[in-house]
């Protein structure tokens, strides 16, 4: 008698303005899955919250996405992805305020990046519905998506962060420019970043040069936050760290950036392409030792669970480490960085993907007083 596989929600697009990598992400996780032990069931959620299933969401979503999928298409629909209880309604979009149907997976795998599907939301709803899901809780994910709220807890806690950052709403902004910038003037200096303070994969990011640009770059910053982050503009070098485990994660080996524009913004990561990934990054043994360390603190820190990608600012003027920010659902295409490390590490890109739906069902067992 053949062992039944298991079942995984594999969900992807989301509303927020990093809906295009997600849709990148879902493909090459879909396609990574060992067919032999898994059900794939895609579930994809439009710009404006609409919940898709069956026959092919992914390839419907890609039709309005401004990045092109592998191969360009969607994951194929396949004959038993028609069967199960999911799809049965193929025209119609699942109720989400009905949560039974989650309860039809064995695990959730969300390929969602940025705000309500990264900062806790979503992973609240599979916490309601009892099921297990890839990656970090509703604490971690909501605490990790915060850069001003993690930054003052990596502080506390001792870690390695710049100090030179501080954090305005948009009101604030709007209501009293001058006091804003004659606060970055006197706290920051320029060059400066300006980013909102929920968000990823470098949207919303501008590096401002000279007051001149700073409205732009807070107007910027405004359209995707109500909350705004004012950072130092250093001179660095941009290195990240893959982690995998629950209680007890490993690290990686080092990667470096080096991006094909000024910063690492979303054109280099995404459009055009340019940008090196040197992997492993040609730093120091004792810069190695203190990065992965500190990833692993991090990421300790936060109660993560399942995967993180931490990324720190290595300042060329002093050697300096600074830990930047822990992202808890990177990007997860064939070329991104975490999984590209992992595979540097001896772990392959299939066997990473298995390992994450095992550590999701792991931690589920656990919290439900389990064995660990």
């Amino acid at each position: 008698m053949s062992r039944r596989r298991i079942r995984v929600g594999v969900i992807f697009g989301g509303r927020s303005g990093e809906h295009d990598v997600s849709l990148r992400s879902a493909q090459a996780i879909m396609r990574a899955m060992d067919r032999n032990r898994f059900e794939v069931v895609p579930i994809g959620i439009t710009r404006e919250g609409r919940w898709l299933v069956g026959p092919d969401p992914l390839r419907e979503l890609a039709g309005t996405s401004r990045l092109a999928l592998e191969g360009g298409g969607g994951e194929p629909a396949s004959s038993e992805a028609a069967d199960h209880s999911l799809t049965a309604r193929a025209d119609a979009p699942l109720d989400v305020a009905d949560a039974g149907w989650v309860r039809d997976l064995d695990v959730v795998f969300p390929a969602l990046h940025g705000p309500m599907g990264e900062d806790g939301t979503i992973q609240g709803m599979f916490e309601l519905a009892d099921v297990p899901y890839v990656g970090a809780g509703v604490l971690a994910s909501s605490v990790a998506m915060d850069k001003v709220t993690a930054k003052r807890l990596f502080q506390q806690a001792g870690l390695p962060v710049d100090p030179a950052w501080f954090s305005v709403t948009r009101r604030e902004w709007l209501r009293h420019p001058e006091q804003v910038a004659g606060r970055i003037e006197r706290e920051i200096g320029y060059p400066c970043f300006v980013k909102p303070v929920n968000m990823g994969s470098s949207v919303g990011v501008t590096k401002v040069h000279h007051p001149g640009e700073l409205e732009a770059g807070m107007t910027e910053a405004g359209r995707h936050d109500r909350r705004i982050l004012v950072e130092r503009g250093m001179d660095v070098r941009e290195l990240e760290v893959s982690v995998l485990g629950n209680e007890d994660p490993i690290t990686s080996v080092v990667g470096e950036i080096v991006p094909s524009r000024e910063f690492y913004d979303y054109e280099a990561k995404y459009v055009d392409d340019d940008s090196e990934l040197l992997v492993p990054a040609p730093i120091s043994e004792e810069q190695t030792a203190a990065v992965r360390r500190a990833a692993r603190e991090a990421f300790l820190l936060l109660d993560c669970a399942g995967l993180a990608r931490v990324d720190f600012f290595l300042e060329r003027p002093t050697g300096r480490v600074y830990l930047n920010e822990v992202n808890t659902i990177p990007g997860f295409t064939r070329i991104s960085m975490y999984p590209r490390l992992w595979e540097a590490s001896g772990l392959s890109f299939q066997d990473l993907v298995t390992r994450l739906v095992e550590l999701a069902v792991e931690r589920h067992t656990d919290r439900h007083g389990g064995a660990a």
